[in-house]
């Protein structure tokens, strides 16, 4: 008996979830770079242990790049990454006396 009852307008439903569609496309959130900024006072081997053990994802090789980079530089690109695992590693590197900021990607 349902589908006696189904009338045409019910199959013009589909193009109203059509329309829905670009409401599940979700922008992706926005990312952050974490920034390591020359250190004249830690050795170079502290900064790549600290950049380790606050960045679990950095390689020995990454880090060394980082420090680096710092080094060479003045400032050294650690991660990009959300808000707040960015803000989380800026706010511990800066906590084991390294400078760190933070700056949106773009």
């Amino acid at each position: 008996m349902p589908i006696a009852t189904q009338s045409p307008s019910r199959e013009s439903g589909g193009a109203a979830v059509m329309e829905k569609a670009p409401e599940r496309v979700r922008k992706p959130s926005p990312r952050y770079k974490v920034l390591l900024h020359n250190d004249p006072v830690n050795s170079m081997e502290y900064v790549v242990t600290t950049l380790r053990q606050v960045v679990p994802s950095l390689s020995e090789q990454d880090a060394i790049a980082v420090m680096l980079e710092a080094h060479n530089t003045g400032v050294g690109l650690v991660i990009v990454c959300d808000l707040e695992p960015a803000e989380f590693y800026c706010e511990t590197l800066k906590g084991k006396g390294l400078s760190s900021s933070l700056e949106p990607e773009s």
